[in-house]
């Protein structure tokens, strides 16, 4: 006798249950956890302070979702709705992609937590959005004719992904210092240059790194570092188009 199967381990293949208070919805949870992930992170959140927040029992929770790793999922999902994408018809192949990768971005930097949790945010990525995004990329890059849409994807993604985990990090870090960007830096500065102290190529590294951030305004600096990596991308799948 076959033994009886494990339920899907997602929000999106669970039915929801009927609510008993109808004035906390769903919605009411997704949006006030999102306020909570974008003020604290994700290791500040729990079903017992979110309950808190919506004058709530973590029992009224649970009616709505189940485990905090849902709660991520509808979290995850709500903020894909966020990201602007191109029409499939778009002309420029690259100034549509540059377009759809800036708006991944932005919406990683608004809500710092996001990448983080990509890779748990359920076996399989089953909400709304995040499959309109996935089905919209889709119809956009087969579009532009590429011969397998799905690797140019996930390249493009990847490098977003990755670039943006790294400044949404760093900009974390610079906000619990409460200073602004540009005052961390030089104050970060001199304690670098003297680490790199004998490294002959490091340092000159530094000290022009030094020199460019007391001229220029830190977020001109990492708009242009996400530029310069977003060109070379797509320079290679450039290659890769039929002519």
């Amino acid at each position: 006798m076959a033994s009886k199967a494990h339920p899907i381990p997602s929000v999106w293949a669970r039915r929801q249950r009927e609510p008993e208070q109808p004035a906390l919805s769903r919605e009411a949870i997704v949006r006030e956890a999102i306020a909570m992930l974008d003020a604290d992170g994700v290791d500040a959140l729990s079903m017992r302070k979110l309950g808190a927040r919506l004058n709530a029992g973590a029992t009224s929770l649970y009616r709505h979702v189940a485990t905090k790793d849902e709660l991520m999922e509808l979290a995850v999902d709500e903020v894909f709705g966020e990201i602007d994408l191109p029409a499939a018809d778009s002309a420029d192949w690259r100034a549509a992609t540059t377009r759809a990768a800036q708006s991944f971005r932005t919406t990683t930097l608004n809500h710092p937590w996001l990448a983080s949790v990509l890779g748990t945010a359920g076996l399989a990525y089953l909400g709304p959005n995040l499959m309109s995004f996935s089905e919209r990329l889709a119809a956009l890059f087969t579009s532009f004719g590429f011969p397998e849409p799905s690797r140019a994807i996930d390249t493009v993604l990847t490098f977003v992904i990755g670039i943006s985990t790294s400044e949404a990090a760093w900009l974390t870090t610079v906000a619990r210092s409460g200073e602004t960007e540009a005052a961390f830096i030089a104050r970060l500065m001199p304690a670098a240059q003297e680490a790199a102290a004998g490294h002959a190529v490091l340092a000159e590294s530094y000290a022009a790194a030094a020199a460019t951030a007391a001229a220029t305004d830190p977020a001109e600096i990492r708009d242009s570092k996400f530029f310069y990596g977003l060109e070379v991308v797509l320079d290679g799948l450039a290659l890769r188009l039929p002519h």
